[in-house]
């Protein structure tokens, strides 16, 4: 290890494929990771076609399709009226050469990214230890970390990336605000061994309703069928406990399956779902990546892929400031690229998925449907609405700023 490694606080599947795909291209890296091991987190798993681009330049790539489900096809549904919209992302197959949603759990990912880490002497993960504050200069930063023992480490590194959650230690001490809002109701995700083909569903569908919208997407699990995974709002003043008992859970998939029958249901959790994108990406010597810079609710599948996005991004541009003498500028191209299409594309695309599940109106509800329906049966705006639901759009929209 250099005197001057970058240091990346947090090893999620965001903090791991930046310091693979950094340590790929030669360049010193730490990770502080909080946990004693790789976090399972259950909540994403889905991987649009460009983040599949992506990481098939890592040595990673083709492991994770192989391990992945290919989902070309995924709905609009209602809950009374059943099908309202199915989109097939082989239209866009000129596009990409993968035309489909990979879905496979975050965490496998991770694991991926952690174990090609492990065969590079140029890259170290230092688990049960955590990013406590730091200091920057003209030269590079000054990291301080706490070991799961108490015991504080410092650490000398070119630059750091807080790629460590939406309580990032990073962005807090380096005083950026984390702006917009959080919503109210909360989500109740849980899976299920139902295989819900058998229901006409594919691997990933939207439930449009008032009360009890919900989304679903099949993951691989321990293996074929795979295991589907719900996720539900919850109101404000539910009881965790009620919300997460058998009764409650089987309610709610009873509701849109045969009332009839108990359902296997392996894991449920409950969580506040934020949308929030940061002033700035970059301060100095610091920059931020994933959920640490942005949050978002999960109707689109956005969160983990624009992190990834984030992370291959500024991956690219520390490599050519520190290999080919770049100047530091392109963090800041950096900021204005992935902050930007945040707001248009993930920020703007999730937040109106949400308001047609749970509209209320009748009168609008039916007409947002209905465009669901034109969108689906004219060619030329399935296209472009997948364009955008791929985000496809938003990365080469980010290629374009300067």
């Amino acid at each position: 290890m250099s005197n001057h490694p970058i240091i990346i606080s947090g090893g999620g599947p965001v903090g791991l494929v930046a310091a693979l795909s950094l340590a790929e291209k030669g360049l010193d890296v730490i990770i502080l990771e909080t946990s004693p091991e790789i976090p399972t987190d259950l909540r994403a798993g889905t991987f649009h076609p460009p983040t599949v681009e992506m990481l098939d330049t890592l040595s990673i790539g083709q492991e994770l399709l192989n391990m992945g489900i290919k989902v070309p096809e995924w709905q609009i549904r209602d809950r009374k009226q059943g099908l309202v919209a199915q989109f097939d992302l082989n239209l866009i197959a000129d596009e990409t050469p993968y035309p489909f949603r990979l879905h496979c759990e975050q965490h496998k990912l991770s694991h991926l990214a952690f174990k090609a880490l492990q065969k590079y002497p140029n890259a170290r993960v230092m688990f049960g230890h955590t990013c406590s504050s730091y200091t920057q200069d003209e030269d590079g930063v000054t990291v301080q970390a706490e070991g799961a023992d108490g015991k504080a480490v410092e650490l000398r590194g070119s630059y750091l990336l807080g790629c460590d959650g939406v309580r990032s230690i990073v962005r807090k001490t380096a005083d950026i605000e984390f702006e917009g809002f959080t919503w109210p109701e909360r989500f109740l995700v849980f899976a299920t061994t139902f295989d819900l083909k058998k229901h006409g569903f594919t691997g990933n569908a939207y439930i449009a309703d008032p009360d009890e919208w919900a989304a679903i997407f099949v993951q691989p699990h321990d293996g074929p069928p795979g295991i589907y995974r719900i996720a539900f709002p919850i109101k404000p003043e539910q009881d965790e406990a009620e919300v997460l008992s058998d009764d409650y859970v089987q309610s709610r998939i009873q509701g849109f399956l045969s009332p009839d029958q108990t359902y296997e249901i392996p894991y449920r959790s409950v969580y506040r779902v934020h949308q929030r994108v940061a002033q700035s990406f970059r301060k100095g010597r610091i920059a931020l990546a994933g959920d640490a810079a942005h949050v978002n609710n999960p109707l689109g599948g956005m969160g983990l892929n624009s992190g990834i996005h984030d992370a291959m991004n500024l991956a690219d541009k520390l490599a050519r400031i520190m290999l080919d003498d770049a100047p530091e500028a392109l963090l800041d191209q950096y900021d204005r690229q992935r902050r930007l299409t945040n707001i248009e594309y993930v920020q703007a695309i999730t937040i109106r998925n949400k308001k047609m599940l749970e509209e209320r109106d009748p009168q609008i509800r039916a007409e947002r449907l209905q465009e669901m329906r034109d969108t689906a049966t004219d060619p030329e705006k399935h296209r472009a609405f997948l364009m955008n639901s791929s985000m496809i759009n938003s990365v080469r929209r980010a290629a374009q700023i300067d």
